[in-house]
């Protein structure tokens, strides 16, 4: 062997025990030949109401006839089965509303004779949202109770219903003829601020 195959050869030897010592001494010192890195998964979800799916017999609270045939006041076992929003929820907190017009009469608008007339008030009440059921009277004069607050997320039926009718102007007053009295009950479902 060549005097200069003798020294690269030595050479060579040398920088493989510095390399396989300086691999030792980083594994030794703590070193690793992994490195781990992390990703964070990241989405939201925004808040939201819906006010689910109405069951049943649709929309209407048909109330029928509304007087008593015999006397013309106002029946007083006016009756209708309850509504009912199934599959409600909101993803955060949230307040319940209900808000209602009284029925009155469509055709005849003018202003009804002394004695007679032509609205009927009653209270609308949205159950089951909150402890407290969201109610509104047409007839008060403020409604405190229509407005309710849950704090937390919710999913769940509303029953929705009406009762307590009364003649506007007083249980004295007769109803004018009329086809179609009407009112109409909103319930509303928001995210709470």
């Amino acid at each position: 062997m060549s005097r200069n195959l003798r020294r690269l050869a030595a050479v060579s030897a040398v920088a493989v025990a510095i390399a396989w010592s300086g691999v030792a001494a980083a594994q030794t010192e703590g070193g690793s030949d992994t490195d781990t890195k992390n990703f964070a998964v990241t989405g939201n979800v925004p808040a939201m109401c819906v006010g689910g799916t109405l069951a049943g017999t649709g929309a209407t609270f048909d109330m029928g006839v509304l007087i008593d045939l015999n006397t013309g006041l106002l029946r007083t076992d006016l009756a209708a089965p309850s509504k009912v929003l199934s599959g409600s929820f909101c993803s955060t907190r949230s307040t319940i509303t209900v808000a209602a017009t009284p029925m009155t009469a469509q055709t005849f608008t003018a202003t009804p004779p002394s004695g007679f007339s032509r609205t009927v008030n009653y209270t609308a009440t949205a159950a089951g949202w909150t402890d407290t059921p969201a109610s509104f009277a047409t007839g008060a004069a403020s409604n405190p109770a229509a407005v309710q607050t849950r704090a937390t997320a919710f999913s769940g039926d509303i029953t929705v219903s009406v009762g307590s009718f009364s003649t506007g102007g007083g249980a004295t007053q007769r109803l004018v003829a009329d086809t179609n009295y009407q009112g109409n009950v909103t319930v509303t479902l928001a995210v709470a601020s």
